[in-house]
This record gives structure tokens, sequence and C-alpha cells, in this order.
């Protein structure tokens, strides 16, 4: 791979992760990046969604395409497969590999086989690690790895680690609870689409590991939205509409969904009764929920005029966590203080 960059592993690593953030639900984001012996990056690698391979994993399957020019796994998703080819033909290529990964490698065989057991067994020679695994059923890699000779340093970049791994804390316990809106340059979130294709299906992607959406009685009557996950065909979430008036016109087309169940309602109640929420909306909404909401996700399209509305003038200060920029820029914040 040879990455040319001036981030360090953990920073690459880190990033990878926060393109996933939420995807992976009910898993937590992970990012995971393998170094040869000179330093250069050999790949990159992010646990994509819950149930398929975890970071460390297809970081190790690309590295070792990289090292030996085996092609077998380049496309392959199955984590037993690749976790077996790589035990049977690695060769001793790892073991002046080291990595670098936001989450303690898991040591137990759940849906997929153990983290832990596979770096051991290749032989990589040394763990740089952002956080331990919260989750007493993986946890205790970074224990059985050193017990297996291979150095792990811990606590890399940890504060930023735990921002990552934030959403999976919560969620063991209550429900997590997540703000978006998209807005031009000059700060307009009205006047027709804003965001960019590339990002409205990220929105979609989001919706579709949520349990619920919530939205203001307004937003509906005005957007007469469907809410729905139909750009990457996921689900539809349940749909919170928080109102004080319980009359709407039902051809909306966020009530003619199938199975999806619709509240209307005057308290924010109804959202602990969900794991994985997103609410919807403008200052408003913003400004009703800021004891409930644990982060916002902001996309800036790179455009000037056609909206008058904006967040308001409340002032609020946040903490960007991520930004990445693709036809926008997508920023994951949290609130200061």
């Amino acid at each position: 791979m040879n990455t040319a960059s001036n981030l360090s592993p953990m920073d690459l690593a880190l990033k990878a992760a926060w393109d996933y953030q939420l995807l992976t639900f009910p898993n937590p984001a992970v990012g995971a990046v393998c170094i040869g012996s000179s330093g250069e990056i050999l790949s990159i690698g992010a646990h994509k969604k819950a149930g398929g391979p975890h970071a460390e994993v297809y970081a190790l399957r690309d590295a070792y395409s990289v090292l030996c020019g085996d092609t077998a796994l380049e496309q392959c998703d199955d984590s037993a497969h690749i976790h077996d080819y790589l035990r049977s033909h690695h060769n001793g290529c790892f073991e002046s590999v080291t990595m670098a990964v936001t989450l303690e490698p898991c040591a137990h065989t759940g849906k997929t086989p153990s983290c832990a057991m596979l770096i051991r067994d290749l032989g990589i020679k040394k763990m740089t690690i952002a956080c331990k695994d919260p989750n007493p059923m993986a946890a205790g890699g970074s224990n059985f790895l050193k017990e297996a000779g291979i150095e792990c340093v811990l606590d890399v970049m940890k504060t930023q680690g735990e921002n990552l791994l934030a959403p999976f804390v919560a969620w063991q316990n209550k429900p997590f609870v997540f703000f978006k809106w998209a807005q031009r340059l000059d700060g307009t979130v009205d006047g027709g689409i804003i965001s960019s294709a590339v990002s409205r299906e990220h929105v979609h992607s989001l919706r579709d590991k949520c349990d619920l959406i919530v939205i203001g009685g307004n937003t509906v009557r005005s957007d007469r939205p469907t809410l729905d996950s139909r750009m990457v065909n996921g689900k539809a979430p349940d749909v919170l509409i928080y109102s004080n008036q319980s009359h709407f016109d039902l051809s909306i087309p966020l009530f003619n969904v199938p199975n999806r169940r619709v509240y209307i309602e005057s308290s924010l109640d109804r959202i602990n009764d969900y794991k994985l929420v997103m609410i919807e909306g403008g200052g408003e909404m913003m400004e009703a929920t800021v004891g409930i909401c644990d982060w916002y996700v902001c996309y800036i399209a790179p455009k000037l005029g056609a909206g008058v509305a904006t967040m308001g003038h409340k002032q609020e200060d946040f903490e960007v966590m991520s930004a990445k920029i693709q036809e926008d820029v997508i920023l994951w914040m949290k609130r200061k203080g």
C-alpha cells in the first residue's frame, strides 16, 4: 500500500473507523493499520458492519496481499475463511509487522473468530492500542497478546479512541441520540435539497441502523418526508413526530411505509424505548433536544443561496471529533462543556 501521509498510524486507524461510525451498530466502530519494517503503511482496515470481519482482519488480509503478492483474499469478506487462510499461508511474512488499533483486539470467539488469537498466530511483533475493550465478553485481548510475547502499548491517543467508542458504551445502558442537519455555506437549511447524493446516501445508511427517527411536526408538514433508507435498500425506522398538534395529512409519505410505527406525541419520552436514535430538524428542534442529544452530525454543502432559514441565533460551541471532505464536509461533533 505504501500510503504517503503525515498522519500517524493511529490517526489513520481512527480516520478509517469514523467512516463507519454508527454503521456497525450494535458493534463499535474500529480501525486498524498494519505497518511494515521500515515504517511504511501496508494496509488500513475498518469494521464495516456487525457480523462482518473486524478491522484487524481487513488490515491483516490486505497486508498479506502486499507482503506476499497473493491476491486470493482480495475481495473476501468471510471472516472465518480469512482467519483460516492467513494461518495456513502466512509463512512468517508478518514477523516484522506492527499494528495500530483503536480498540483492544477481541479475545473471544463470537460471530467471528478471535482477532487476538489470529494476531498471535501470525507473529505480529508489536501492537499499539487506543482503548481497552469495555465489553467484558470480548475484553482481555491485550493481556492475551502480552502473555504470548507480543509487545502491547496501551492508551495511544486514548481520548480520541474513547470519543470513537462513546456510542457503543452508551447504548449498553441507554439510548444513544444524535442530531443531524444539512446546511449551505451561508448557514441556510431550507429551500430544497442541500446535500449531495453521496451525503444523502450516508444519511440513509445511518437511518438503516437507527431504531427511531425524531422529527418536528412543522417539518413534517412543510417537507412531507418519507424518512426511509431507500437509497441503501435498508429498513425504515419508527418515527416520533414531536408535536402538540395531532392532526396530520396522512398522505405524507412517512405515514405509508410498511412495517413502521409512527408516534405523534408532545413528549420526547418515547426515545427511552429505543437504542439508536436520530433527530432531524432545524434550530427549534435542536434547542428542544439540548438535554437529550449525545452528538451532532452536520453536512455542509459548498453552496450559497436558495434558502433563508438558519439554525437560529443561539450560541453553541461544539468540539469536532471527525471531519471528512467528500462532495460535502461531514462533521461529527459533541457539545463543549
